[in-house]
């Protein structure tokens, strides 16, 4: 476990990631906060709605942006338990969050620091700034636990 308190916002995304456990999905969660406030929360949702894209981070944004009434998520942060995918990267981009934070990398499916890479791209619509690590023994524990007891 971490040494030293967790920051509000990243220890809300891992009691997501633990909602998500109990609900049977992939242990994920992700919080949006904005002036210090909590704007959205959710976890991932893919086999409970059913939809593919139902990731956490991207549940979060939807809510976010309806929460505020705009599609831009201006001055916002995104505090997510695991690296973003390359879909939920382009969502990150294409809602314009200044600031996203995770907790642990993922070497096999992550674009942020791995794979794609999607904010390195001249593509990238916009880049935020990362901040990873915050969480990443909680994060990993929590995953390693959900797929061991799934062999």
């Amino acid at each position: 476990m971490t040494r030293w308190p967790l920051p509000q916002p990243m220890a809300l995304a891992l009691e997501q990631a633990r909602k998500a456990v109990r609900a049977g999905e992939v242990p994920i969660g992700a919080v949006i906060m904005k002036d210090g406030e909590i704007v959205a929360a959710a976890h991932n949702e893919t086999r409970a709605l059913p939809d593919p894209t139902a990731h956490a981070e991207l549940l979060a944004i939807r809510r976010a942006a309806q929460t505020l009434g705009q599609e831009r998520l201006d001055g916002c942060e995104l505090w997510v338990t695991l690296e973003p995918c390359a879909m939920c990267a382009g969502a990150i981009a294409h809602a314009r969050i200044p600031r996203l934070y995770y907790a642990a990398p993922d070497p096999k499916g992550g674009a942020v620091e791995h794979g794609a890479r999607v904010f390195e791209h001249a593509q990238s619509l916009h880049v935020p700034e990362v901040y990873a690590g915050l969480g990443a023994e909680e994060a990993g524990e929590l995953l390693r636990e959900f797929f061991r007891a799934r062999r």
